[in-house]
């Protein structure tokens, strides 16, 4: 069993994309804000990549809502509730998906981890250099809208 944290709060608001490659900063961006909000009971975190030591920060919470960046879904944005992966057959020495996170957590603590969600919100230019495009700060701020009823 997970180790207890008296000083955990409840829910995980946990981002991840580089801000240097244009939409995948979305986010980055959306734990900014979110985190701006000072929401009572709110954990913010914001990382370049997920990695399989953040395991550790699920620790002790109530739900964690998962946020990036995709082209894969419908503008504006896409929840979906996650499950652990059924099979870890990853290389662990880049970047994991929230999926897999959530397996290494159940494998590690023999328990069930915390229910998640995984938000993706729709990009559309990942380039080098370039900055969050328009249409991105739309989806974001959609997104946002959703999250704060989410989140209270």
């Amino acid at each position: 069993m997970p180790a207890t944290s008296a000083s955990t709060t409840p829910t995980l608001v946990f981002g991840w994309g580089n801000p240097s490659r244009g939409d995948d900063a979305l986010g980055p961006l959306f734990v900014e804000r979110i985190e701006a909000l000072g929401l009572a009971g709110i954990d913010c975190l914001s990382e370049y990549q997920l990695q399989i030591e953040h395991i550790f920060e699920l620790v002790e919470r109530e739900r964690i809502l998962f946020v990036d960046a995709s082209m894969a879904v419908t503008a504006p944005f896409a929840v979906s509730p996650l499950q652990p992966a059924p099979d870890m057959a990853q290389d662990f020495s880049h970047a994991i998906d929230p999926a897999v996170l959530l397996r290494v957590y159940e494998d590690f603590f023999g328990a069930r981890p915390p229910p998640a969600f995984l938000l993706e919100i729709r990009g559309t230019d990942f380039s080098l250099g370039a900055p969050c495009s328009a249409a991105a700060r739309q989806h974001l701020q959609a997104a946002l809208r959703w999250a704060r009823k989410w989140l209270e």
